[in-house]
């Protein structure tokens, strides 16, 4: 029961770290090339193309990002206003799967596709020429700003879409064409913020970040999807230790009961013991008598445990019988590492429980 419960709880435990992954998926390409200071990069055509014939790399698009202001009907929100090119649908799921209503920005136009928490707080509709969507981006320069025109570029967009992934991310992004971010924040046309990069099926990522940081030589960095997320994945992971851990906890009292069930065991045959110690058995192999014993209760305990967990895995998958809201079933994932921690698990604390139990043999007992 125990290797049953804590397999089902860690394969719990994958399903929600996969369904909470899956929201900054959408956003996050397989790598992105950052730059190590500042926040923008210049690319040249010749790097351009080197990257195109990077082995590997399947698409990427060039972005621009930066938090400005937006402003509608009277109601104004700081968030990030991001320049993406044409490529940015190849490497990024986000246009096809999650857009809520409307459509995907058209390039070279001032179009903009907004977030649903976006959309809600700024109460903003689709295509509404009436009332002006307009951002407002700081100039760069020093001195003393003597208007607003001076502090601030400013243009009117037209929204056009509104995705929706989670709570979080529909409040972060609003999307515009790459010429046009540039045009705000008055970066040049080989300026950016970011080169978002969708890798190839079994492509090696560790070669690929190789061959890119040899085209940008010390001025930009590369990260994985893990590493742009590294605060999340460091929660999540420690949440899987602590579950480990504290089920652990609860499969170690359940031992007791093996220990004491062999310790009962061995009282009971003491006289038979008595006999094999004098006709010549050693008391260590009378003490492999119990632990061969408890280790065995405890492998076939874990194999039998695990086939239970693995058939409610398997059953939650198929046919979804608890679920989290009308729609949306309980995650579960059924997962080979999860069954080897589960068994190595019992067996090693078995193995130490038949220990501790086989050494109350003595011969000061058998005296």
């Amino acid at each position: 029961m125990g290797a049953m419960a804590l397999f089902v709880v860690l394969s719990v435990f994958s399903g929600l770290r996969d369904f909470s992954l899956s929201f900054s998926n959408d956003f996050d390409p397989d790598l992105k090339v950052n730059p190590i200071s500042g926040k923008t990069f210049f690319i040249s055509p010749y790097q351009e193309n080197q990257l195109t014939h990077v082995d590997g790399i399947a698409s990427y698009s060039k972005v621009v990002e930066e938090r400005v202001l937006f402003f509608f009907k009277g109601k104004e929100m700081v968030t990030y206003l991001k320049g993406v090119d044409v490529n940015f649908t190849k490497t990024n799921i986000l246009s096809k799967n999650n857009i809520f209503n409307g459509q995907w920005l058209k390039p070279n136009t001032y179009q903009v596709v907004v977030g649903y928490g976006i959309s809600e707080k700024l109460s903003l509709g689709l295509f509404d020429f009436n009332n002006p969507f307009e951002v407002y981006v700081p100039r760069k320069g020093k001195g003393v700003i003597e208007s607003e025109d001076e502090a601030f570029t400013k243009t009117s967009l037209i929204p056009v879409g509104i995705y929706a992934v989670s709570e979080d991310l529909d409040s972060k992004y609003v999307f515009c064409d790459l010429a046009l971010a540039q045009e705000l924040l008055e970066l040049k046309s080989n300026q950016l913020s970011g080169i978002e990069i969708k890798l190839k099926p079994n492509a090696d990522e560790a070669a690929v970040i190789e061959e890119i940081n040899t085209i940008f030589p010390k001025k930009t960095e590369v990260k994985n999807r893990a590493q742009l997320n590294a605060t999340l994945y460091k929660m999540l992971n420690t949440e899987n230790i602590a579950v480990y851990l504290i089920f652990t906890l609860v499969i170690i009292i359940a031992l007791f009961n093996l220990i004491g069930a062999l310790i009962m065991m061995v009282l009971d045959k003491k006289s038979n013991l008595k006999t094999l110690f004098n006709l010549g058995s050693e008391i260590k192999d009378l003490k492999k008598i119990f632990l061969l014993q408890g280790s065995l209760l405890s492998v076939l305990g874990g194999i039998v445990g695990l086939i239970l967990g693995i058939i409610i895995v398997v059953i939650q998958q198929q046919f979804k019988l608890v679920m989290i809201t009308d729609s949306l079933a309980y995650p579960v994932v059924f997962s080979i590492q999860n069954v080897l921690i589960v068994f190595a698990t019992i067996v090693s604390l078995g193995i130490i429980s038949s220990w501790i139990a086989s050494s109350r043999v003595s011969k000061k007992l058998l005296d």
